[in-house]
C-alpha cells in the first residue's frame, strides 16, 4: 500500500508523440526526485523520481497536525480564506529588526562552514537547530495559513481542475486512513487505461514562476537560475501570498506540514544516530537553514509580497512542498525539461506494483512496478494510466519508483513497509596501495567501473547488482586472473561476462569475494547500536510519535538488510567452496550467450521522473558556486557545489571516482559520502 500523503510523487512519463513517462517520484505519487526530484523522460519502467504529492496527505501524524495556534487574520473574500497574524501584532514586530538580521548572519555563518569530521556532525546539527528555534520563537505568528481544514479546500480544487480542462471523471478525493488523502475510483479502471491528464495551464513551473511576480528577482538572483526547485518553493510561497493567485485551490490543499525531517523533533532524529540516513538528515537541515538565511537578507531588499513575513516555517513548508511532489515536465517546445508541480495527479499514493505468485511457490512473491505517467506534447499535458486494475472504492495506486526507504523518510516523508526495492549502501574500493591497484583498475575501467564507489546491497535476493559483482570479481582477482582479461584468448568477452552470476571467473575468486562481502556487511552491522530485535521490542513497548516509528523502522530496516546480505554472502561462500572441494568445471559460455554488464537488480536510479538528477536540466547551465561567489558575501552560500536543494545526492551520481581503501571501513564513513550535494 501506498504511504499516503495525497501526493504523488514520480510517476512513469512518455512525452507523447512522444509521449515520455515521467518518473514517479519521491515527492508523493507518480513523479519524484530525490534531493528534489523531477520528471524523468523515461519509458514508464524506468521512471524514479520523488513522489510529487501534490495534494499528498500527510502520514497520519500530517493531519494530527493540521490545526494551527489561533492567529489573527484577515480575509480576502470566501475564496482565499488566508490568514496571517497583522504587522505589528506579530512576535517579531517587537524584535529589532537589527536583531533578527544578527541572528540570520549567525545562522548563514554556522551554515557555511565546512562539514565537520566524522562524530561532530550531531555537535553541529544541534548548533545549527538551535539557532533555527531561536528565529522560529522570535517569528511565532506570522506564518501565512488557511482557515479550515485541508478537506475543505478539495471540491473547489476538482471544481478548477474540471473548468481549465483536468479530468475529474472517475475517481474522487478520499481519506484513508493512515495512509491520508488519495484518490479512489469511483468506477472500474482497467489497467492502462488513461483515467487522469492535467492540462500545462494548471502546472506550477520554474516557467510559470518566471512569467510571475518572482520574476524580476529571478532574472537578478543566479541562485534562483541555477536551482529550479528553489524557484518553484518562492513561486508557491509568493502565490500563497496572493488572495487572487491562479493556483490558490491547488495551494489550499497542499498539507499545513509534512513528515520529512525537516519536522522531526531533535529527541525523534536521535533515533536515527549511528544509521546511514543520519548523514543525509544532517545535510538536508544544514542547507535548508542556509538557504532560508541567505534569502532572508535578498528579500530584505526585494519586491516580493514576502518581505514582512518570510518566516522559518513558510520556507521549511515550502521546500517540504517541493520536495515532496516536483517532476520534472517537458517544456513547450519538447526541447529541455523543467520542473514542475503537478494539481490533482500528485494526490497519488506509491506501491511497490503488480505482485506475482509464483504457483509452484505461494510464499516466493515478486513486485514489479512501472512508471504509468508521461507527458502528451501533442495535446501539452500530463497523462497517467492505470497501474492495475481498479474497482469502484478502491484507491487509485501509483508507482514512484525504485526507491529506498531512506529515500523515502528522508524526501517524501514516509516509510514504506515491505519496500521490495529497499537498499543500504556500501563504499568500496580499490586501493591505490594494492601491488596490482593498476591492473584492477584498467580491468574496471574497461567494464565502465570506477575504482572507488558507493554501491548498494538489496533487501532482495541476490542481494548485490551486476555491477557489484563485477567489482568484488576484479577486486578478489589474482594477478593470473587480471592477465586474463587484459591480454588474454577472448579477454573482450570476458569483461563482458563479469557482472553475469552464471560464469564465475574461478571458484576460488567467488569465495574470496563472497568472503570479503560477508565480513564486509558483518562490519557494518557492528556500527549500529541496537539490534533487529531490540528496534522490534521497542516498537511494541512504547507509546511513539509517528515519526519516532518512521526513523526506528529505518534502522531497523538497514540492519535487516546487512543481515541478509551476510547470510546470503555465506551461503554463497559455502556453495563456491563446495564446488571448488568437489573439482566441479567451471560453467563455459558461447560467444551469443555474452551478457552485457548491467544492473539486473533494482536499478542504482531512481525513478527517471522522480528523480535522475543527472539527467535534470541544466537549468542555464549555471553552477551554484559560480552563483555563489558572483552573489554571496560573508561566506554564506546556500548548497554546496553541485548540489540540489537539500543536498543529497544520487545514488548513481555516487559512482564516482573517489579513493578509497582496499580495506573494511567504518560504516559511517562508507555512507557519508552519499551526503554529498547534488547538482541540479
Amino acid at each position: 500500500m501506498a504511504p499516503g500523503r495525497g501526493g504523488a510523487g514520480p510517476s512513469g512519463w512518455r512525452w507523447l508523440g512522444q509521449w515520455r513517462p515521467l518518473g514517479e517520484g519521491r515527492g508523493g505519487a507518480g513523479l519524484g526526485v530525490r534531493g528534489w526530484g523531477e520528471l524523468g523522460r523515461r519509458l514508464p519502467t524506468r521512471g524514479q523520481r520523488r513522489p510529487a504529492r501534490g495534494a499528498r496527505a500527510p502520514h497520519r501524524s500530517q493531519q494530527a497536525r493540521q490545526e494551527q495556534p489561533p492567529r489573527r487574520s484577515w480575509k480576502m473574500g470566501k475564496k482565499s480564506r488566508v490568514k496571517t497574524q497583522k504587522s505589528g501584532t506579530g512576535a517579531t514586530a517587537t524584535v529589532p529588526p537589527k536583531e533578527m538580521l544578527n541572528l540570520i548572519s549567525e545562522l548563514l555563518q554556522k551554515c557555511s562552514s565546512p562539514t565537520p569530521g566524522p562524530g561532530k556532525e550531531w555537535e553541529e546539527y544541534v548548533q545549527i537547530r538551535s539557532l533555527v528555534e531561536k528565529i522560529r520563537k522570535k517569528q511565532k505568528g506570522l506564518s501565512v495559513v488557511f482557515d479550515g481544514k485541508r478537506d475543505d479546500y478539495f471540491p473547489e480544487l476538482m471544481k478548477w481542475a474540471t473548468e481549465n480542462g483536468a479530468s475529474t471523471e472517475g475517481f474522487e478525493i478520499a481519506n484513508f486512513e493512515e495512509e491520508g488523502f488519495g484518490l479512489k475510483a469511483t468506477r472500474e479502471i482497467k489497467a492502462e487505461e488513461l483515467f487522469l491528464w492535467v492540462p500545462r495551464k494548471l502546472l506550477m513551473t520554474v516557467e510559470s514562476a518566471k512569467n510571475s511576480v518572482l520574476g524580476s528577482l529571478y532574472s537578478q538572483d543566479r541562485i534562483l537560475q541555477a536551482m529550479g526547485n528553489i524557484t518553484l518553493a518562492f513561486h508557491l510561497l509568493c502565490e500563497r501570498a496572493n488572495p487572487n493567485s491562479f493556483w490558490l485551490p491547488y495551494i489550499q490543499t497542499l498539507p499545513s506540514e509534512y513528515d520529512t525531517p525537516l519536522y522531526f523533533e531533535e529527541d525523534e532524529v536521535q533515533y536515527l544516530q549511528s544509521t546511514q540516513a543520519i548523514h543525509d538528515v544532517f545535510s538536508q537541515y544544514k542547507n535548508t537553514a542556509r538557504q532560508y538565511a541567505y534569502f532572508y537578507r535578498v528579500i530584505q531588499t526585494s519586491k516580493l509580497p514576502l518581505k514582512d513575513s518570510f518566516t522559518y516555517d513558510d520556507y521549511r513548508w515550502a521546500v517540504s512542498s517541493v520536495m515532496t511532489r516536483q517532476n520534472q515536465i517537458p517544456t513547450e517546445d519538447g526541447s529541455r525539461v523543467t520542473l514542475a508541480l503537478i494539481p490533482l495527479w500528485d494526490m497519488c499514493n506509491h506501491t511497490n506494483g503488480l505482485v506475482f505468485i509464483f504457483p509452484s511457490d505461494p510464499k516466493k512473491l515478486i513486485s514489479e512496478g512501472k512508471i504509468t505517467t508521461g507527458y502528451n506534447l501533442e495535446d501539452d499535458r500530463c497523462e497517467c494510466v492505470a497501474l492495475q486494475d481498479f474497482k469502484a472504492g478502491e484507491q487509485i495506486y501509483i508507482f514512484y519508483g525504485t526507491r529506498s526507504n531512506a529515500e523515502f523518510v528522508i524526501h517524501s516523508g514516509f516509510f514504506f513497509d515491505n519496500n521490495s526495492h529497499d537498499r543500504v549502501k556500501i563504499k568500496l574500493g580499490v586501493s591505490k596501495s594494492d601491488r596490482l591497484y593498476a591492473m584492477k583498475a584498467e580491468v574496471l575501467a574497461r567494464a565502465g567501473i570506477p575504482t572507488s564507489s558507493v554501491f548498494a546491497l538489496h533487501s532482495t535476493e541476490p542481494p548485490i547488482s551486476a555491477q557489484l559483482l563485477a567489482f568484488l570479481r576484479v577486486f578478489c582477482m589474482s594477478e593470473e586472473e587480471l592477465k586474463e582479461h587484459l591480454i588474454g584468448e577472448r579477454a573482450i568477452d570476458k569483461i563482458f561476462t563479469l557482472g553475469n552470476s552464471e560464469f564465475p571467473i574461478s571458484w576460488d575468486n567467488e569465495v574470496k569475494l563472497w568472503t570479503f562481502l560477508e565480513a564486509r556487511a558483518s562490519l557494518l552491522l557492528k556500527t549500529y547500536k541496537t539490534t533487529v530485535e531490540d528496534d522490534r521490542s521497542f516498537l511494541e513497548t512504547h507509546d511513539l510519535t509517528t515519526h519516532a516509528i518512521m526513523a526506528i523502522k529505518l534502522r531497523s530496516g538497514e540492519k535487516e538488510i546487512l543481515e541478509k546480505a551476510v547470510k546470503s554472502a555465506a551461503a554463497s561462500r559455502e556453495y563456491y567452496t563446495k564446488q571448488m572441494a568437489e573439482g566441479a568445471p567451471l560453467p563455459k559460455y558461447e560467444e551469443s550467450n555474452i551478457a552485457l554488464l548491467e544492473n539486473t537488480v533494482a536499478d542504482s536510479r531512481l525513478p527517471i521522473v522522480l528523480r535522475n538528477l543527472e539527467d535534470v536540466e541544466e537549468q542555464e547551465d549555471l553552477k551554484i558556486d559560480e552563483a555563489i561567489n558572483a552573489e554571496v558575501t560573508e561566506n554564506g552560500f546556500v548548497n554546496g557545489e553541485n548540489s540540489l536543494f537539500n543536498g543529497t545526492k544520487s545514488e548513481s551520481e555516487n559512482l564516482n571516482k573517489e579513493k578509497s581503501n582496499r580495506e573494511t571501513e567504518d560504516a559511517k564513513e562508507s555512507s557519508s559520502e552519499s551526503t554529498d550535494e547534488v547538482k541540479e
